[in-house]
């Protein structure tokens, strides 16, 4: 059973207490790679690895006075070193803390993204195989088209989650990323061999060219990937939305003991899971869009970007990975009605087997047309009068001069649709 939503370490990753940790990690991961160089003393350095620390209270008066978040932490963190706080930040520029930092936090964030995508997979999977021989009727426009299982419904899912973990994963590659090549990327200051260092250390490729910032493109489609995972979550409650409406009432969320649907209404169930994922993933989708508009900025940086990302990168990580948990336990907890969804396969009268009859046509000599019109004729008797669309097919003297009794009863047959589902599963599982 999976329990109810607490990702307190999602949220972790976007604290002021962490982000100002991943900023000394930054920083102290210069400061080590320069004392290897023998550009540090190691006595200095000993003092700053081991005294190197912050107030976040403190920052905040600093930065009140200053008006500069990263002059505040860095007059922080000297005051608990001391003297040896002068190697700090040596050939370094703002943005070769906060980018190389918030790659740290996307990459943190998007591991735990993965998670969320592999615990949906899994509920699907298993949802797949359980109902994967559970006939139901497919819809095309909101219209019965032809039959499917609910098991291949799940199986698609699945096989688009797969796709989109791919795509996360990139993202999250494309991401860890980090950048220590000074004020404008020239490492005017600063050595190319300390940005490979210390961005090895830190679990990161340096980038291959910066300007004063690491370019914006990579968080675009960063946060693009959310939002392709959020529109897929989005298709699928759609869908358990539409199987809810009381029309259909082929599956529906778990209702718990106690439940209310309605303030007046004590008979309503309504899917209220699935319609909150709908509104997040409007959200999350806006968040790709302001990503997207960060690209552009001024020469080699403006700040335009810096106030949208303090935004986006906290919300739509934490919404998403918050529509992955609810969405993975709705799934594991769905509802479904084999009854009605046999009842509902059946409602047009044996329509939904009018292709069979088709081609048999076909096959038999007659011409497409012909046959195409003498198939309609008969469902749309069976729509508007009533009856068996089989029984008037058997009336039929067109037919029947093409078609025995037998062959027509022959594409009447559920399983004649369901044969190739193994197939499917195999190419979707690998099993």
């Amino acid at each position: 059973m999976i329990e109810r939503y607490s990702r307190p370490a999602m949220s972790q990753v976007w604290s002021e207490e962490n982000k100002f940790a991943s900023w000394l990690k930054v920083e102290l991961a210069v400061c080590e790679v320069y004392t290897e160089r023998g550009e540090i003393p190691a006595a200095d350095w000993a003092e700053i690895r081991d005294k190197a620390g912050f107030d976040i209270a403190r920052i905040d008066e600093i930065e009140a006075e200053v008006r500069h978040d990263v002059i505040a932490f860095l007059t922080s963190v000297s005051e608990h070193v001391g003297p040896s706080s002068r190697f700090i930040h040596l050939g370094m520029t703002s943005s070769d803390v906060l980018d190389t930092a918030l790659a740290l936090q996307l990459k943190e964030a998007g591991t735990m993204l993965l998670e969320g995508v592999d615990l949906v997979m899994v509920q699907l999977k298993n949802r797949a195989f359980e109902l994967k021989e559970c006939p139901t009727i497919g819809r095309s426009h909101g219209i019965h088209a032809e039959p499917v299982t609910v098991g291949l419904k799940f199986a698609i899912w699945y096989d688009e989650m797969a796709r989109q973990k791919k795509r996360l994963e990139a993202a999250v590659t494309d991401i860890s990323v980090g950048k220590i090549s000074g004020a404008v990327g020239t490492f005017a200051n600063i050595e190319p061999e300390i940005e490979e260092a210390v961005c090895s250390a830190l679990d990161l490729q340096p980038a291959p060219a910066s300007s004063q910032i690491l370019q914006r493109d990579r968080h675009a489609f960063f946060f693009t990937t959310l939002a392709l995972v959020a529109a897929s979550i989005e298709k699928f409650a759609t869908e358990i939305r539409h199987l809810q409406r009381t029309e259909v009432g082929e599956a529906e969320e778990f209702f718990h003991a106690g439940q209310k649907g309605s303030s007046a209404m004590p008979h309503k169930r309504n899917p209220v899971l699935s319609e909150n994922l709908c509104g997040l993933a409007r959200l999350v989708r806006s968040h790709s869009l302001a990503a997207m508009e960060n690209v552009a900025l001024w020469h080699e940086r403006d700040i335009s970007h810096s106030s949208v990302e303090r935004v986006i990168a906290p919300d739509a990580t934490i919404l998403l990975d918050f529509m992955l948990h609810r969405f993975a336990s709705m799934m594991e907890k769905l509802v479904v009605y084999p009854d009605k969804m046999m009842k509902n396969l059946e409602l047009t009268g044996g329509t939904i087997y009018s292709q069979g009859i088709l081609l048999a046509l076909a096959r038999a000599g007659v011409s497409r047309e012909d046959a195409y019109r003498w198939v309609q004729r008969n469902a749309m008797q069976a729509f508007n009068d009533g009856g068996s669309f089989k029984g008037y097919l058997l009336k039929d003297e067109d037919v029947a001069k093409y078609l025995s009794a037998a062959e027509i009863e022959e594409k009447f047959s559920l399983e004649h649709h369901m044969r190739q589902i193994p197939t499917i599963f195999a190419r979707v599982f690998g099993e």
